[in-house]
């Protein structure tokens, strides 16, 4: 197994430092959007490997500062594997922690706290079907009620049953969430549920009056159709992949030194 050395006496595999590299750009593309929230919230990805380690921002950062080496390693119990200057949010802890252990498929996992996706997390209807991107996203998002800051472990068993095989989540009066067993799926997830959050708030903000629901036939083609393949043309890399390898360019040309 190769080895990659960073910082004082710190080594770790080949596969982490990819893992690293990306999950400081989805940090970094999530500055870049507009979707941070000061040092709160969190993305995290599962390290590869038995220990069921997983790696998380270090509480203290700006998303925009985030790099490689700063994200902070920690295991199931909030003991934190790689110590360095921050430490961690306890309640990202208690949210990511809850789901990688109990689901397989949430390699990583994307929570925030923007202004449209709290709007719509505290309107009664939720998320409306209202447009494409919405259409793609409600046959697979749960809903999770507010129960307070997440500090309560007992929560856990909560959450984890209220999001059961979704890949998206609204957590009322709270934020957004999503996840993906690879970094352009939870990439794509997050921005499928923050952009289409943005575009409810901007509809109903013209007034609820002749607002146009989607009708019931296209709603269910639009399940059936994202049901199947993402990749229409059959070859690779998949779609997710070619989203993530454009956001990369992005975030290389806007906010570099992710990968450092």
């Amino acid at each position: 197994m190769s080895i990659v050395s960073f910082g004082t006496n710190s080594t770790v595999s080949t596969d982490e430092w990819k893992l690293r590299v990306n999950l400081a750009a989805f940090y970094r593309l999530t500055a870049l959007y507009g979707w941070d929230d000061l040092i709160a919230t969190h993305i995290s990805a599962r390290v590869p490997g038995p220990n069921k380690h997983f790696l998380i921002n270090p509480f203290g950062l700006m998303f925009e500062e985030i790099t490689a080496t700063s994200l902070v390693k920690i295991d199931l119990d909030g003991n934190i594997i790689t110590p360095g200057s921050y430490g961690i949010n306890y309640a990202g802890f208690v949210i990511h922690s809850a789901i990688h252990a109990a689901r397989e498929d949430a390699h990583f996992i994307a929570h925030f706290h923007s202004p449209d996706g709290m709007a719509v997390s505290s309107h009664r209807e939720g998320l409306l079907p209202l447009n494409q991107k919405a259409l793609g996203v409600i046959p697979s998002l749960s809903y999770h009620d507010y129960e307070g800051i997440a500090l309560n472990l007992d929560e856990q068993e909560r959450l984890v049953t209220d999001l059961g095989d979704t890949h998206y989540m609204l957590l009322r009066n709270h934020g957004t969430l999503a996840l993906g067993d690879t970094v352009g799926a939870a990439w794509r997830r997050i921005y499928y549920l923050e952009t289409a959050c943005t575009a409810q708030v901007r509809t109903l903000s013209i007034g609820r009056e002749h607002v146009l629901i989607a009708p019931p036939e296209a709603q269910e083609e639009v399940k059936r159709q994202i049901s199947g393949s993402r990749n229409s043309t059959d070859t690779k890399p998949s779609f997710d992949d070619l989203i993530w390898e454009a956001s990369l360019r992005k975030v290389g040309r806007e906010l570099p030194g992710f990968d450092s």
